[in-house]
């Protein structure tokens, strides 16, 4: 089975920030990927604009070496790649002055008539005078686009002000928050498996489902992001955001259609019920940790100070999290969120736990009857695992195993696993605002975490510590063996 390509309508995507490690790492690489799947319209074209002075020779170097270090050098053996480096221009740019806005302008107004994205791959803190800008120099009105990276704010009352400036500027319509997660194949499977299958629906409520899990582990450390993951922290960095958009996946109403706003609309009543953790519960219901110096992939690896360069840090480079949605698909069932650096492994997958069969009619000796889960694992490997309980072949009685049916996408499907921003980047071009987050859906994670962080900035307990290497601290061990369950660190 082949994938089928569609071609986007023309158009002009500014990348802000353009010599960043963002752009340098995933979007030009996702942009040549699709250029070479032969979406990209002849018309399009990408222009990047940073405060580093270069020309436009320079970028297409810098341009080049991005794809040579992040791409197979057997795609770069084509045409097609100078063809993709002929689609780019440069402009030197001040976000916060005037410098370079009218030669921006001056390149753009040419292509008037085609759509128009603006990706701000740079520091919040940049938004709003790039979104002045934008309109002040007549970059900001009919079709024209905006992206936006996390973080949308810290806490509550920053995400309202940054989304306040960013509207005043574009209405919500064309706002377009990315969250890479979403633009998963396996995370957009989540929604196929549940909503397009009779086998699955029926089961998805508390009556069939004991517990879900929601793991994103990183084997790395934070190396070169420690300035600016000292002051955000995993909770902010990672739960807020994805772990909380993978949880509404699981566990949101059907929409009635695919529509953004139908399916968004839904997404946010789950962000809306979730029930509260503040300084009543938070120290029963969260863990925090931060890591140590220990090994990693065969290595040894410095702590997270060793790698901040500081003595003292309370900042959490690991959280667990024990949630639920108060309604009535999912009373008492718990969602367990885990999320960490230097943790045993790489991995990014949802565990859905079902309740076990009432009463086994098989002998001891048969083996214990195991409960199904379903395993959707976004990183590496996508893919989704169906655990079942099966006779082991062979005379003698019955012995019983649990065992895999296994889908790997890319055996089943034999085509490349598009990188999320390939199709997170066509869709701001379609203008398919799905996979992206509203307005009100951000302030309403945000309005879930704030009490959490406000209880631990009212302790005195730091962050626990765990070894690199390791799944985290045992009190995150602690949190859900509490409940007669257990981590599924491997989907197994």
């Amino acid at each position: 089975m082949t994938s089928r390509t569609i071609p986007v309508d023309p158009f002009v995507l500014t990348v802000f920030g353009a010599t960043g490690d963002l752009a340098r790492r995933k979007l030009l690489p996702a942009l040549f990927h699709r250029d070479l799947a032969g979406q990209l319209p002849q018309r399009a074209s990408i222009i990047g604009a940073s405060r580093r002075v270069m020309s436009r020779g320079q970028f297409l170097d810098f341009a080049r070496q991005a794809l040579v270090d992040h791409v197979p050098a057997t795609e770069l053996s084509g045409p097609e790649l100078q063809r993709f480096l002929d689609r780019l221009n440069y402009v030197v740019l001040d976000a916060e002055g005037d410098e370079g806005w009218r030669d921006l302008a001056e390149l753009v107004a040419p292509q008037s008539d085609l759509i128009h994205v603006h990706y701000l791959a740079t520091a919040p803190s940049l938004f709003q005078p790039i979104c002045e800008r934008l309109s002040r120099h007549g970059m900001a009105a009919g079709n024209a686009r905006l992206v936006v990276e996390k973080p949308i704010g810290k806490n509550l009352e920053s995400a309202r002000l940054v989304n306040a400036a960013i509207g005043a500027v574009f209405p919500e319509d064309r706002v377009y928050r990315i969250d890479h997660y979403l633009g998963k194949e396996t995370v957009q499977n989540l929604m196929a498996l549940r909503f397009a299958n009779a086998l699955f629906e029926p089961l998805w409520n508390s009556g069939h489902i004991d517990h879900v899990q929601i793991t994103v582990a990183e084997s790395l450390g934070v190396e070169e992001r420690a300035g600016y993951y000292d002051t955000a922290g995993a909770m902010r960095d990672m739960v807020q955001n994805h772990l909380l958009q993978l949880l509404c996946l699981v566990a949101m109403e059907p929409p009635a259609s695919l529509d953004a706003d139908a399916v968004r609309d839904e997404k946010l009543k789950v962000l809306r019920a979730l029930k509260p953790i503040d300084e009543l519960n938070a120290g029963q219901l969260t863990v925090r940790g931060q890591y140590r110096a220990g090994a990693s992939r065969g290595g040894a690896v410095p702590g997270y100070l060793e790698e901040l360069g500081s003595t003292d840090s309370a900042t959490e480079t690991f959280v667990a999290v024990k949630a639920e949605v108060a309604n009535w698909r999912w009373a008492s069932v718990p969602f367990y969120l885990r999320t960490g650096k230097r943790l045993a492994s790489r991995v990014s997958e949802i565990v859905i736990g079902f309740r076990p069969v009432p009463h086994s009619m098989f002998m001891p000796a048969a083996g214990p009857v195991s409960p199904n889960r379903l395993v959707v694992r976004l990183q590496p490997d996508e893919g989704v695992k169906l655990w079942l309980m099966i006779k082991d072949p062979g005379p003698g009685g019955i012995r019983l195993s649990l065992v895999p049916l296994d889908m790997s996408f890319a055996e089943a499907f034999n085509v490349r696993n598009p990188d999320a921003y390939e199709r997170l980047l066509l869709d701001v071009v379609r203008g398919n605002q799905t996979l992206f987050m509203r307005r009100d859906e951000v302030e309403a994670a945000w309005r879930w975490v704030d009490p959490i962080l406000e209880a631990w900035r009212a302790t005195s307990e730091r962050p626990k510590p765990y070894t690199a290497g390791t799944w985290g601290p045992s009190a995150a061990i602690a949190l859900i063996e509490r409940d007669g369950r257990t981590w599924l660190d491997d989907g197994a």
